[in-house]
């Protein structure tokens, strides 16, 4: 039987308010001395600044480190930071750039990291994953998963609905990655968590009930979003790996990431995957895609802002993204040909 070493966060706080918590939690965590904050330009003054504040009003050193780009480069100067002020724990503060560089260089520097998501934008907020770029193309790395994710409902609130519905679309994304999981089990004799996968698909069948909620933007069903994101990435922590939550929907965002000119968000890109892998499970695409545009997310290559001919391409090199990963794309993937009748016939394109 495969072993795997589970390792869930400390303490999970979610709320209104939370934000002036921190402070709390890294004592009770007993995490003293000095922290690092990472963060980006536009969040530094909504929330990075006040953490500061919070930390050194508990007698923590605070230094803020604000990242400019989303990549292993990035990750390897806050390291340095790191090293420099001799931080205990990092502190991750806004989007999935600033939380996975957080989360890399406290997990190679051997140091606590905490997540403070600025929105409800991806899974990233509890995961053992850090997606990052390197060599030139998006690279998914292993990592610890926070020993602690504090979630400031107020402060999720105030970020673009786009945002929110680009979560949405990650969290819909768990319905066929799960069953390319389970595909490879069959086929390959990959290990298969039953209890990993129906927490993934517990957290999508949550987003659709609420669909109709979240399109109101309610506070209380921007709270079941972030904690469906957060339960996904505690299915990871308890899988093992990202198996649960990212199958050949994800490989298909990652592709268009390498090729199209303006990649949309990482959600939206897995959502419209989501849609067209359905089809190709034989399972119920046209209630994924009823979904996501009751929820205002992209279903089109046009509402993503791609061409046709970059979804098309995405399709036919999605396989090569992580060819150890089996999917219901196969070996050899899609040809020309059926990647755009796949598109077409889901709608994806016209």
């Amino acid at each position: 039987m495969r072993v795997h070493e589970i390792r869930l966060p400390q303490d999970i706080v979610v709320g209104s308010g939370t934000l002036n918590l921190i402070g709390q939690v890294c004592k009770k965590l007993g995490i003293h001395d000095s922290a690092v904050i990472v963060t980006g330009p536009k969040v530094k003054g909504i929330a990075g600044n006040r953490v500061k504040e919070i930390l050194e009003e508990s007698n923590m050193n605070a230094t803020i480190h604000v990242s400019a780009e989303s990549s292993i480069a990035e990750a390897e100067r806050v390291r340095d930071l790191i090293r420099e002020v001799k931080a205990k724990v990092v502190i991750g503060v806004g989007g999935g750039k600033s939380i996975d560089i957080a989360k890399l260089s406290a997990f190679k520097e051997g140091i606590p990291f905490i997540s403070v998501p600025t929105a409800a934008s991806h899974d990233g907020i509890a995961s053992p994953r850090a997606s990052l770029k390197g060599l030139n193309r998006p690279t998914s790395m292993s990592a610890n998963p926070p020993v602690a994710i504090i979630a400031d409902i107020d402060l999720i609130m105030k970020a673009p609905y786009r945002l929110l519905a680009s979560g949405c679309g990650d969290i819909i994304a768990k319905f066929t990655a799960v069953r390319d999981w389970r595909l490879a089990h069959k086929l390959r004799g990959e290990y298969y968590g039953d209890y990993a996968a129906s927490l993934a698909i517990l957290s999508a069948n949550l987003v659709v009930k609420h669909a109709e909620y979240i399109s109101r933007r309610m506070p209380e069903s921007l709270r079941t979003v972030v904690e469906a994101l957060i339960s996904c990435g505690i299915a990871m922590c308890i899988a093992g790996s990202s198996r649960p939550c990212s199958g050949s929907e994800h490989l298909f965002s990652h592709a268009l990431d390498l090729i199209a000119k303006k990649p949309a968000l990482h959600g939206e890109q897995c959502g419209v995957g989501t849609i067209m892998m359905m089809y190709l499970h034989g399972g119920k695409w046209r209630n994924i895609r009823k979904t996501l545009k009751l929820i205002g997310a992209p279903t089109t290559a046009k509402e993503l802002g791609v061409s046709d001919y970059e979804v098309i391409k995405a399709l036919t090199i999605a396989h090569k993204i992580r060819p150890e990963r089996y999917t219901i794309l196969g070996e050899s993937g899609l040809s020309w040909e059926a990647a755009e009748r796949v598109a077409r016939i889901t709608g994806v394109i016209e």
